[in-house]
């Protein structure tokens, strides 16, 4: 099917959880983006929610339109996901790069709006700072109000190791053993995060399910009693072309109160790191909030600086 012929786009609308064989249609639509913006469209957690989440949790509208031979292809999704009904809704979009500029977007939020009512009440990621982005999210009334900066740090050298206090140990997370403790620590850490803070068992489970969970990248710093003072966790996702580089990811780094002002934040950051680069990656890259100046300054005095801009638009005030 060329791009330039009309589409005739079959919409559809489905509350809670996916269908395997829908699932992977997402997976391959995000890896099409992916790969043509330098940018995953779709966050972990949403790949996790089209897994199980509940119909009063997540809603999604889909554009399918079938080629010459009658194969159906998915051309775009918007996914609109909330914690609790009390929750805004927080929508991801993506259409396949080949159909941009051609209302699919623009067809799949009208939909959507169907669905939710006014689309001015909800929150949206942009993956990266797009001018598209920009203009539909102006069209329905929103405007920018977070930055989450992707930072990268290019260089191959290891990092110094640094020095624990003594009552402290640096370990590697056990499966079967730490995911309550790490659940625990993990809250506490992010307690006004309004993502990563939330994380539940079945969303740790998820993730331990994946190709590039690692319990040998998931790093944790425990006291005498092995309650979690800090951690590390690194990821690993091969890259979708061949020969392409291997570039890890500092997953999430936290540190609990009662362990905040050790040094713990730059020991694990260090730990995680070097151990990504002995898996032979070309390149280090993480995803922190701009409005994190402790935590931006400390990447930066570890070689990293700022790649691009995630930016989550919300209702305009």
């Amino acid at each position: 099917m060329s791009n330039q012929q009309k589409l005739h786009l079959a919409l559809s609308t489905h509350n809670g959880a996916a269908s395997p064989a829908l699932r992977e249609q997402v997976q391959q639509l995000a890896s099409r983006a992916r790969t043509h913006d330098a940018n995953p469209p779709l966050s972990d957690q949403t790949f996790i929610d089209l897994a199980q989440a509940g119909p009063e949790q997540l809603i999604a509208v889909y554009a399918h339109s079938a080629d010459e031979l009658g194969t159906e292809r998915l051309l775009g999704t918007a996914i609109a996901l909330r914690g609790t009904d009390t929750d805004p809704w927080t929508v991801e979009l993506v259409v396949d790069p080949r159909y941009r500029q051609r209302q699919v977007a623009t067809r799949i939020l009208e939909q959507l709006e169907n669905t939710l009512g006014d689309l001015s009440a909800v929150q949206s990621w942009a993956h990266g700072d797009h001018p598209g982005a920009r203009v539909l999210a102006e069209r329905h009334g929103l405007a920018r109000q977070r930055d989450l900066y992707k930072m990268r740090r290019d260089s191959t050298d290891l990092l110094p190791a640094g020095r624990l206090p003594e009552h402290l140990q640096l370990r590697t997370f056990v499966p079967g053993q730490d995911e309550q403790a790490w659940l625990q620590a993990n809250a506490a850490a992010f307690a006004d995060h309004p993502e990563q803070g939330s994380m539940g068992l079945a969303d740790l489970q998820a993730r331990f399910g994946e190709p590039w969970f690692d319990a040998a990248g998931f790093f944790l710093v425990v006291d005498s009693t092995q309650q979690i003072q800090g951690f590390h966790w690194t990821k690993l996702v091969e890259p979708d072309t061949a020969g392409a580089p291997r570039i890890g990811e500092v997953y999430v780094v936290g540190v609990v109160p009662s362990g905040q002002g050790l040094g713990l934040g730059r020991i694990l950051t260090a730990a995680g790191i070097n151990h990504l680069l002995e898996r032979g990656v070309a390149a280090v890259m993480l995803y922190v909030d701009a409005g994190n100046t402790a935590a931006v300054g400390l990447y930066k005095s570890l070689g990293f600086t700022v790649w691009d801009i995630d930016v989550m638009y919300g209702p305009a005030r």
